[in-house]
């Protein structure tokens, strides 16, 4: 295959793999793609050789793929252990960020390139971390997602636009290996083999359905994004966690989960493999007190029982906090509106706006052929419905929208629906405050006095 060239073709063709798509079906002629077209090239893993794909890549033309592998599962964060681009010109370029962990070279170079990423919103974080932070983005994920493609996977899109099948039997391995074996960097290197002619494909269709200009605001919104803030108690997304229904059984878990946490920071190691979620609830439901934490199933593995010294004392720890000290068993609520399933108990006339407000997106987004939550971000939508304008005209609406986050593009869209949603709840609300109700009502309407009322 010759650079450019992609089994792309007619829309009519893309509508009918869609459909395949939509029904679970694989593109029938799709094409497996096995070898790089220009082979496979050698990883850059020097300074000189950085500087020399640095330039080739500065000289390149047109919009540049990337992609980072990395290895959440086993090392303790999110950072890159390979950073894969593509551009026309110099091909594709493999870099090892171990080797090469300042890429601000790389960021000058391509700065006035637009990088083609898919799920960039992952990607972004560990990419800046080592220096490059692309300033123009195009987001095939989130392309395909406008676009209404039921699955957005990169293997499923590559496949139901291009009609080719990438093989994705390396995208949970450890990408923290040294060296990294030939099939792995060969399973890379596609990845970013054919990124660019599926953005040039996903262009055209988003074009096509006008929905350039959305796409544009949704890129511009990722590349804007701050990092999210910490959590103030991560320790409770502990899998699990639900089945503990004691104040001292959380503080085992918040113990636990803290100690666990410095030790796989200070081995680089993912937590889950230092000691599992299951095992952290198992001792806060036992409660362990003098008996020995490794006779527990969960603390029995060899990983587990190293830090048995270290296991025991955050029990004791946790054993030792004075009562008004213990954390609760419910998570503290969240800044904003209360989670949606509490409404209908804490305020049933929210409820029946959030109703109403997911109605009204649900049915535009129907309409654009493009998920609910990609027209209108759920919490978005909450918050006008939690505390609405007053009155809900189309200005204050869409105003309001904007204020919560969302894009001018989502806001114009759906400003004037979801204000007739809410004027109409709100016109049906006075109407039954003062239409009669009850059995003494229909008697009166009927003209029928109660017996000794006259």
């Amino acid at each position: 295959m010759t650079e450019g060239t992609v089994p792309a073709g007619s829309p009519a063709q893309r509508q009918e793999a869609r459909q395949e798509q939509e029904a679970g079906q694989q593109h029938p002629e799709a094409v497996p793609l096995l070898e790089p077209r220009d082979g496979l090239p050698p990883l850059v893993t020097t300074a000189p050789a950085l500087a020399e794909a640095v330039a080739a890549l500065g000289a390149g033309g047109g919009p540049v793929a990337v992609d980072a592998e990395r290895a959440s599962g086993y090392r303790y964060g999110h950072r890159a252990f390979l950073v894969q681009l593509r551009r026309r010109g110099p091909g594709t370029v493999l870099i090892d960020p171990i080797a090469c962990p300042d890429l601000s070279a790389l960021d000058a170079a391509l700065a006035g390139a637009e990088a083609v990423l898919h799920a960039a919103s992952q990607d972004l974080p560990c990419l800046a971390e080592l220096g490059y932070r692309p300033r123009q983005l195009f987001d095939t994920e989130l392309a395909g997602r406008l676009l209404g493609y039921p699955r957005v996977g990169l293997g499923a899109l590559v496949e139901t636009v291009l009609g080719f099948r990438l093989e994705k039997g390396h995208a949970a391995a450890d990408w923290s290996t040294r060296p990294l074996p030939t099939e792995w960097l060969r399973y890379a290197a596609l990845d970013v083999e054919v990124l660019v002619e599926l953005r040039d494909a996903l262009a055209d269709e988003l074009a096509e359905q006008g929905k350039t200009e959305w796409a544009r605001q949704e890129f511009a919104a990722v590349l804007a994004a701050d990092p999210p803030p910490p959590r103030p108690d991560p320790w409770r997304r502990t899998s699990g966690i639900h089945r503990v229904h004691t104040r001292r059984g959380m503080a085992v878990v918040r113990e636990l989960w803290l100690e666990r946490d410095k030790i796989a920071r200070r081995r680089d190691l993912s937590p889950g493999r230092v000691l599992p979620d299951a095992a952290i609830v198992e001792a806060a439901r036992a409660l362990p007190g003098t008996g020995d934490l490794t006779e527990l199933p969960g603390f029995r593995g060899r990983g587990a029982r190293r830090h048995a010294p270290e296991w025991r004392r955050a029990v004791d720890r946790a054993r030792a906090q004075a009562e008004p000290n213990l954390p609760g068993t419910a998570s503290p609520l969240p800044e904003g509106p209360p989670p949606a399933h509490r409404w209908a108990e804490r305020d049933p006339v929210a409820a029946r706006r959030l109703a109403a407000v997911r109605t009204a997106v649900t049915a535009i987004a129907g309409e654009h052929s493009l998920p609910a939550e990609n027209l209108l971000p759920p919490d978005v939508v909450r918050r006008l419905a939690w505390r609405p304008p007053e009155p809900p005209s189309p200005e204050a609406v869409g105003a309001d929208l904007l204020d919560h986050g969302a894009r001018p593009w989502q806001a114009e869209l759906t400003a004037k629906p979801i204000s007739r949603a809410l004027i109409r709840l709100t016109e049906q609300d006075d109407e039954s405050e003062t239409r009669p109700a009850g059995p003494a009502a229909n008697e009166e309407e009927a003209g029928i006095r109660p017996p000794g009322s006259g």
